[in-house]
């Protein structure tokens, strides 16, 4: 008996394993479907290692709980403190917490957010997406809360090195912030050029369009959008976004939101369904 007990050890720990790797590819499979409440249940039962709350934290921020992303992510970092991914979710729902707190409470998150944010980029320079969400913060933050256009314009190399049809959208939002808006222009239909194929590059460019009142122009290019990627969710979030800022077709912008949260083809690379409620209150409001 004595000699079969470690083997039994092993088969008991193994069918544990088994069942926790199996509830963390359920919720996986459900966090992709856009489940985010069904991926939290399963996930709030697992043992708490840096993965499973690396993609819990990603289902509170999906579902807009914004608070309960950061406390999760927090405890993710710190059993995985040189995981450049987990930083780069913990820097953005330090943003979020920053744009939806009051004044005061805002500018300790945001700083919290660009730490995180930098922190990934130094901890792996070719993270994609923490280089561009910095980027955008640095553009979008005040100097005194560690912005600034001079800091988004020094990224401008990595951005080109890692992604090179990225680098026509990073100069297009320096130029637009600068209020250059011919040049941001030419920059994305340049990026429309080099990737033709790639539906954000002419969202990007219908935005722009419809910020300076060329609505016909804009149009054009979201039936240009539609026949790209046919059915594609974040069409009809860009088209509602584009309307509701330029103050043109806010009715219909409340509809195609409302047939937007109602989507059953939303991917997690798609605005998430608490924006869309965000964007929706912000129109019926207008």
């Amino acid at each position: 008996m004595r000699g079969l007990l470690p083997a039994a050890l092993i088969l008991t720990a193994f069918a544990h394993a088994t069942v926790g790797n199996g509830a963390l590819e359920q919720a996986q499979n459900l966090y992709n479907h856009t489940e985010y409440a069904q991926a939290i249940s399963i996930l709030k039962q697992q043992p708490q290692a840096s993965g499973t709350l690396r993609l819990l934290g990603q289902c509170y921020f999906m579902n807009g709980d914004y608070k309960k992303a950061t406390d999760t992510l927090e405890k993710a970092v710190e059993l995985a403190p040189n995981d450049s991914d987990t930083l780069t979710w913990l820097a953005r729902a330090w943003g979020r917490r920053a744009e939806t707190s009051f004044p005061l409470q805002a500018i300790g998150f945001a700083g919290k957010s660009r730490q995180a944010f930098e922190k990934a980029v130094q901890l792996d320079p070719g993270n994609r997406e923490a280089l561009s969400d910095l980027f955008e913060y640095y553009l979008d933050a005040p100097g005194f809360m560690g912005g600034g256009i001079d800091k988004a314009r020094a990224l401008l190399p990595a951005i080109e090195k890692n992604d090179p049809s990225q680098i026509y959208i990073a100069r297009a939002l320096i130029a637009e912030k600068k209020d250059q808006l011919d040049q941001a222009e030419a920059q994305l239909r340049q990026g429309v050029q080099a990737a033709p194929h790639q539906v954000g590059r002419l969202l990007d460019l219908a935005r722009l369009l419809y910020k300076q009142g060329r609505f016909d122009e804009g149009e054009k290019l979201f039936a240009q959008a539609e026949k790209v990627a046919p059915n594609a969710p974040r069409i009809l979030f860009a088209r509602a976004s584009a309307y509701i800022q330029s103050q043109h077709n806010v009715s219909e912008a409340q509809t195609l939101l409302k047939r937007y949260i109602a989507s059953g083809n939303l991917t997690p690379d798609d605005p998430s369904r608490a924006e869309a409620m965000k964007l929706l209150k912000q129109a019926e409001g207008s």
